[in-house]
């Protein structure tokens, strides 16, 4: 197997990797540090403006979309290198990776053409109305409800751990509109719809990430349905199928463990105990991004995804938790403010098995669906 990247994919990463050096500003790495709040949030809309006009935002969506039809390994490069620098792309990465493209496959041709020009251009910010008090990753469970009322549908329930609510101009919601599984229907809401309140939630890991959205009496038209009434399991694992594994958070913790072994090895403290718990990280790093490179494969070759994409999220999940307890146990100073990118990852690394389905979530389904293990009785 030939593991080396080709010329035309070397050249890619070289552009990307370029473009970054000449607009990533020079105190990119404190301005990381809280990937909700307001500098950050009105940086990469400019950023991913910029992206845009330079092909590089979603060079992988189809030409009608702005993109240029290219491969998903191009999409994987590109991803790569953002999470590597810090990711300034911001909540504008859910756009890029699975929003843009489910509402390709399900949207409706005045929902495409409302909402998608505009992810192009990079000038929107999504949030996603999944998780819920008493629901969490179990998404089969969800209570928020949407009654239909004639022509539109009312809306009333709460929505948790949303991340970028505070600064979305649109919520890919999830509600119930019959009981069961098959009851699950998605709505695409403007946030300023009347009935709709955002409360931040105080977190440590970084200002204005996370929040509670409260839809009370929210009326939504028919046709901000996505798809069909009790369609949204089914628009729901494509969805997901494209995110988990389209996040390359090991490539942050990569470099963020490497920079700190470097800055060991210059204090000459970089001894036994931290070799060998390096050595475990940089393994988990690997073994998340060859785990990733096996899914990314499978689309190129028309594969479906199936629970493999489970396995690589849980790995990307352990490579972070590695890292993070390293730079805990070797590193404490730049917790404190001493490596502000080091603190950023530290932080996102606390809810990496929280984020984008809970790793308990995820083994769950490696057991069932890629081991084929039997149930216990209850």
């Amino acid at each position: 197997m030939d593991f080396d990247w080709d010329t035309e994919q070397q050249g890619f990463r070289s552009t990307v990797r370029a473009f970054l050096a000449a607009h990533l500003p020079a105190d990119w790495e404190e301005l990381a540090h809280g990937p909700g709040s307001e500098a950050q949030s009105a940086f990469s809309k400019k950023f991913c403006a910029e992206l845009a006009k330079a092909g590089l935002l979603v060079p992988h969506w189809p030409q009608r979309w702005g993109g240029r039809d290219a491969d998903p390994w191009t999409a994987f490069i590109l991803a790569e290198e953002m999470w590597a620098a810090g990711e300034p792309r911001g909540g504008q990465y859910m756009n890029v990776n699975w929003i843009g493209p489910t509402l390709m496959r399900f949207g409706s041709e005045e929902q495409q053409q409302r909402y998608i020009p505009a992810m192009a251009h990079g000038e929107t910010i999504w949030c996603q109305g999944f998780s819920e008090p008493e629901a969490g990753s179990d998404l089969a469970s969800l209570r928020t409800r949407a009654e239909k009322h004639g022509d539109s549908y009312r809306i009333n329930g709460q929505k948790i751990w949303t991340s970028y609510a505070g600064h979305a101009d649109t919520c890919f919601l999830l509600a119930r509109t019959s009981p069961g599984r098959n009851g699950i229907s998605i709505f695409l809401l403007p946030m300023t719809t009347p009935g709709i309140t955002v409360r931040q939630i105080p977190s440590v890991i970084g200002e204005g990430d996370i929040h509670e959205v409260f839809f009370d009496e929210v009326e939504a038209p028919a046709s901000a349905m996505l798809g069909g009434e009790g369609q949204g399991w089914e628009v729901v694992r494509t969805a997901l199928s494209l995110e988990r594994v389209g996040i390359p958070r090991f490539a942050l913790a990569a470099r963020m463990l490497s920079r700190s072994v470097a800055r060991l090895q210059g204090d000459g403290r970089f001894g036994h105990g931290a070799i060998e718990q390096a050595a475990r990280a940089r393994a988990a790093c690997e073994a998340a991004r060859l785990y990733s490179y096996n899914i990314v494969d499978q689309r190129c070759h028309g594969i479906p995804t199936g629970p493999e994409a489970s396995a690589a999220r849980f790995a990307t999940v352990m490579a972070e938790r590695l890292v993070g307890e390293f730079v805990v146990e070797h590193m404490p100073d730049a917790l404190a403010g001493g490596d502000p990118l080091l603190l950023a990852h530290h932080q996102r690394a606390i809810v990496a098995g929280i984020a984008s389905g809970a790793a308990e979530i995820q083994l769950n389904l490696i057991a069932t669906d890629l081991l084929r293990l039997p149930r216990e009785p209850r």
